[in-house]
């Protein structure tokens, strides 16, 4: 039998496999019924992203939620790009669109850093998770960012993984052009990064000097105008994208 891909997607924490019963929370029952108006038998997409996704049919309506029978896997699961993305908090609505943003363009890590002038230390990691879940849905991505607690610039860098460049945005001037960077490192090396990207009053001298010290550190410019930390996440992170990332064809 022929199976409609259906347009609902859904992010779940449960295991998947063939047959299993699904029952969802009340925020995702409250939308497929109240909002999505969907019925009995009326089909929907499930991934968790670990066991691929999946179309799922509503079983029935419970008091405040939805039951739903996982019926084919129509995507196994696909391996998340090796790209992280760590910056400054900064203030509510903004560092949604963080989330989301870095989410749709395949970042596979969030890591709030606190700097000297980072506006806020205080970082509501769930509502950041809850933004990623529901990009990945809309999307049409398998996996979800990994969403670090807020951690401090010193032991952010204390303990770097052997092998993963940092890219920082230097706001000083200070920083090769990022495209020549991305495209000196190589795409066939497969390089892992991580892009940090500062507050908006930047980082402190102090800071810059302890950065240029370490030799996993180099530094990037991102062109002659002054970007908001969300743009600059976006504008970088598309350039590793589109580089050595996989908006490549051959990427996985």
């Amino acid at each position: 039998m022929m199976i409609n891909t259906p347009k609902i997607r859904l992010y779940i924490d449960d295991n998947i496999e063939t047959e299993q019963i699904i029952t969802l929370n009340e925020k995702q029952s409250h939308y497929l019924v109240k909002v999505m108006r969907l019925n009995i038998s009326d089909l929907v997409l499930l991934f968790n992203g670990r066991d691929g996704e999946w179309v799922s049919e509503i079983k029935s309506f419970e008091k405040k939620s939805v039951v739903l029978k996982l019926v084919k896997c129509i995507r196994i699961q696909e391996e998340q790009t090796n790209l992280w993305l760590a910056f400054a908090p900064i203030k509510r609505g903004r560092i949604d669109l963080i989330a989301e943003k870095a989410t749709e363009l395949g970042v596979s890590r969030l890591i709030p850093v606190i700097t000297a002038h980072t506006q806020t230390t205080k970082v509501n990691t769930a509502r950041l998770r809850a933004n990623a879940n529901e990009a990945a849905e809309q999307c049409n991505r398998l996996t979800v960012p990994e969403i670090i607690e807020p951690i401090s610039l010193k032991n952010f860098l204390s303990s770097w993984p052997l092998g993963r460049i940092l890219l920082v945005a230097d706001e000083t001037g200070g920083g090769a052009p990022i495209l020549d960077i991305i495209g000196r490192s190589g795409r066939k090396e497969n390089t892992a990064y991580t892009l940090l990207v500062g507050p908006e009053g930047g980082f402190s001298s102090e800071e810059l000097d302890e950065l240029s010290k370490l030799p996993f550190v180099t530094k990037i410019d991102l062109g002659p105008r002054v970007l908001r930390a969300e743009t600059a996440v976006v504008a970088a992170i598309s350039v590793i994208q589109a580089v050595s990332g996989d908006w490549q064809n051959d990427k996985v």
